[in-house]
């Protein structure tokens, strides 16, 4: 008999359902599962840790995309946040559009990037992040201002550290952009059948159904190996 194995898991696309909803069998999944299991997000770090507690799993979370990651109790930061903020406003004066029309709940918390609207000039928003030396990454939800060099799979590495585990043991899974990286350190990889081309190229296996369907499939296949 095998033992679980830690997961590192995407939020939006790959927890959730078409419409970006949670889908209620997460709890019964996660809640259940006895190796730790961390929430790997382009979200402001509140909403990983909220979902943390909201599951009654202990909280471990990559969060911006790397930007923020918190671990055995510990919370460290990567990032720019200032940098972004100049890149964004210069992108408004140009005539951009962030896209979060009243309050910028998008934004409101995030510590180390900026996340845009993708209804928003891709040209020029790239145009001016190169200017202050950022990167521009399509998670599929939304374009995110971010320093480069900061990423899931770094914060995965960090992750991994402060657990005392190998990162070649975690599962991931994921559907865009953003989860290449994690892709990458993880020892396997799985994206979900809605994940982008970039996602399905860099993982280990394409799966054929979407959404946490795509999900529960893996864990419900690794689970019965641990039993």
């Amino acid at each position: 008999m095998t033992s679980e194995p830690p997961l590192v898991l995407d939020i939006d696309g790959t927890l959730t359902d078409a419409a970006g909803r949670l889908d209620p069998r997460v709890f019964a999944h996660l809640q259940a599962w006895t190796a730790p299991v961390v929430l790997a997000t382009g979200k402001a770090f509140p909403y990983p840790v909220s979902l943390c507690h909201y599951l009654g799993i202990e909280p471990t979370v990559i969060a911006e995309n790397g930007g923020v990651v918190l671990a055995a109790g510990a919370v460290s930061y990567q990032g720019d946040r200032e940098r972004a903020q100049a890149a964004a406003d210069a992108f408004v004066e140009r005539g951009g559009d962030l896209g979060w029309d009243g309050f910028d709940a998008v934004n409101e918390w995030r510590r180390t990037e900026i996340a845009v609207n993708l209804d928003a000039d891709e040209e020029l928003l790239r145009e001016v992040a190169a200017e202050y030396d950022l990167e521009v990454v399509d998670t599929g939800y939304a374009y995110h201002l971010k320093t480069p060099g900061v990423e899931k799979g770094v914060g995965l590495e960090a992750v991994a550290e402060a657990l005392d585990r190998d990162p070649d043991s975690f599962v991931a899974i994921g559907d865009s952009e953003n989860d290449v990286s994690t892709f990458g350190v993880a020892g396997r990889s799985y994206a979900v059948a809605n994940a982008d081309a970039a996602a399905r190229e860099a993982a280990d296996l394409v799966l054929d159904e979407s959404y946490f369907d795509g999900t529960a499939s893996v864990l419900e296949e690794l689970g019965s190996r641990a039993e």
